[in-house]
């Protein structure tokens, strides 16, 4: 059975911002949590310290890899979770993501979370996502 993917929007505001409220996920038969992606190089080096654009886009290609090694890509998001150490310096550089998730033509319901520090020093976003097959 073919995954099939229902946008669901009582309301349309999110759309402009490049996600949607929710999305129904039906015929599924792989799901991937992934765990937080940053801005790390492969030798588990922090990387980009004090740029968020910069730390953003290596956090979207991590994220991207750890789909690819499940045979996966960012088209498979349906849940994001974005964690910043500074929503207010997100928003300007937010088209990253944006552009990114819009080329690979999906919108996943997405939350972003303020919070006080992340698990290494210096790491400004973290990108969680849960996709499907």
């Amino acid at each position: 059975m073919a995954v099939e993917r229902t946008a669901i929007n009582p309301v349309t505001w999110s759309l402009g911002m490049g996600f949607n409220q929710a999305e129904l996920v039906t015929g599924a038969t792989r799901t991937l949590y992934c765990s937080g992606q940053t801005a790390m190089s492969g030798a588990g080096e922090p990387l980009h310290d004090g740029d968020l654009a910069a730390q953003l886009a290596l956090s979207l290609d991590n994220l991207e890899a750890v789909l690819g090694k499940a045979g996966m890509s960012l088209a498979n998001l349906v849940r994001l979770n974005v964690y910043t150490t500074d929503v207010d310096l997100l928003f300007p550089h937010y088209g990253v993501l944006a552009s990114r998730l819009g080329a690979a033509g999906v919108a996943p319901a997405t939350t972003m979370l303020g919070v006080t520090r992340l698990a290494i020093p210096g790491q400004l976003v973290e990108l969680e996502g849960t996709a499907v097959a």
